[in-house]
């Protein structure tokens, strides 16, 4: 693992990927946010485009400006210009390979081997790397080389049956689940790569299929439905008892209550005032229960500020359903600056709460590193010349 300038961390702490070196030829979502998360971690991230940029930067704006799917998920990065259906553009890249512990790619099955940069050409160029693709439907599957989407991914694996209206139609969600958790399951596969790879000398290769990593969150569903028929999982969490379900306030918002043990439930009857509820625990929450329509009725009698102060002073796992532009003054969330305004002026996400961040991480201009590390690349080539020049 080579040596690389560390990027600032607040507090002064040793960032923990310190010294990794990441070669990402991701585009779009799912690659850069595994990447994002190594970057927050320490790990130094190169990011290649093409000379018109990762398409990220264009989606969803009709302007020059970066858009913001890129530029929530490239901070802290180096973005290098090359253009890899060339051979300057190939050889350079494998350069890059040669002084890395990793790639992450995205491209379809088979790009990166027309390109001159699978892995077998990577592991020809350095022996020890890790080599991560991130698909739709991995690489040998019936529809591996098919174009697809989150929206597809959550379709096929089951987890979109998992959102529906109360006429049963499926929601269609706000956000990419698919991307985000798929982005998360190479970054894990990578550093288990790393891992093995200090324990044994050796590079490996690892594909990962977004519909396979979100059919891995229905564990609970395919176990239940194999052993009694049911749809939708575990009973008692999807919504179905009044104790663990989503209520209207009276502003229109909505609270969520998890309050599945005992305690919880009775400490919130206790201090609602209505004991007289705490036997009515795991009731069903359907119309025909005098209770679920008192308990409905409580709720839309005060405001979700109430509620969520409420649910601050009694310990009964009641918290509000918070939108997008809530988060940043949110307590749990502003203490620790998770959602936070950069020096740059965009409200960004940290990654690991827990984690010293970098002072400075903005997202890269395209090509900014381009030069730099180029040069470093051809500084590393002559010392190398040299040494071998003088052990002749």
């Amino acid at each position: 693992m080579r040596q690389t300038e560390p990027l600032p961390s607040s507090g002064g702490a040793q960032p923990l990927l310190e010294n990794i070196r990441v070669i990402d030829f991701t585009q779009y979502l799912p690659g850069p946010f595994a990447t994002l998360r190594l970057a927050e971690l320490g790990a130094e991230v190169i990011k290649i485009e093409p000379p018109d940029g990762d398409p990220a930067r264009h989606t969803g704006v009709d302007n020059e400006s970066d858009s913001p799917v890129f530029l929530a998920h490239n901070r802290g990065k180096k973005s290098v210009v090359l253009n890899l259906k060339t051979s300057e553009g190939r050889l350079a890249a494998l350069e890059l390979v040669r002084s890395a512990d990793a790639i992450v790619e995205s491209f379809r099955p088979g790009v990166m081997e027309k390109l001159g940069l699978g892995y077998e050409e990577a592991m020809q160029a350095n022996a020890k790397i890790v080599y991560i693709s991130i698909t739709g439907y991995g690489d040998k599957s019936p529809l591996a080389y098919f174009g697809s989407h989150d929206i597809n991914y959550m379709a096929l694996s089951g987890a979109l049956a998992q959102l529906k209206d109360s006429a049963g139609r499926p929601i269609h969600p706000t956000n990419t689940f698919a991307d985000f958790f798929g982005g998360i399951a190479a970054s894990e596969r990578l550093l288990a790569g790393l891992v093995s790879m200090q324990h044994t000398g050796k590079g490996s290769y690892h594909v990962i299929s977004l519909a396979e990593t979100m059919v891995s969150l229905m564990g609970n569903h395919v176990m239940i439905e194999k052993l009694n028929g049911g749809q939708n999982g575990v009973e008692i969490l999807n919504g179905t008892i009044v104790s663990y379900h989503l209520y209207e306030t009276k502003d229109g918002r909505h609270i969520s209550m998890g309050a599945l043990e005992p305690k919880f439930w009775k400490n919130f009857c206790h201090a609602a005032g209505r004991d007289e509820w705490v036997s009515a625990h795991f009731s069903k929450a359907v119309p025909d229960n005098p209770i679920y329509l008192q308990i409905i009725e409580l709720f839309k009698s005060r405001t979700l500020r109430e509620w969520t102060e409420f649910g601050h002073s009694v310990d009964c796992c009641l918290v509000p359903v918070l939108d997008a532009g809530e988060l940043a003054d949110f307590p749990l969330f502003k203490n620790k600056g998770i959602v936070h305004d950069s020096t740059g002026g965009l409200r960004q996400v940290k990654m690991h709460g827990d984690v010293n961040q970098p002072d400075e991480a903005h997202p890269p201009e395209k090509g900014s590193s381009t030069s730099d590390v180029l040069k470093e690349m051809i500084q590393d080539y002559r010392i190398k010349a040299g040494s071998a020049s003088s052990n002749s």
